[in-house]
């Protein structure tokens, strides 16, 4: 048993996946086989909002002290 990640692509009016060539070397695998697959959705994390209820940010005055 092998653990691929894929993405799903349009292939005329059907949808499907590309097999990694690692899994396809690992298993074996050659055209026409019949093989039976797990699917779960992966959920996409966005990254706005991320910091939403940390205390917010200082904004910090320059100072150019001692650089003369």
């Amino acid at each position: 048993m092998a653990h691929a990640t894929a993405e799903i692509k349009r292939w005329g009016n059907s949808l499907g996946i590309v097999i990694p060539r690692k899994v396809v070397k690992e298993l074996k695998l050659s055209e026409n086989e019949v093989v039976d697959i797990n699917i779960r959705k992966k959920n996409r994390i966005s990254g706005f909002g991320l910091c939403k209820g940390a205390p917010s940010f200082e904004e910090e005055k320059e100072t150019h002290e001692g650089l003369l």
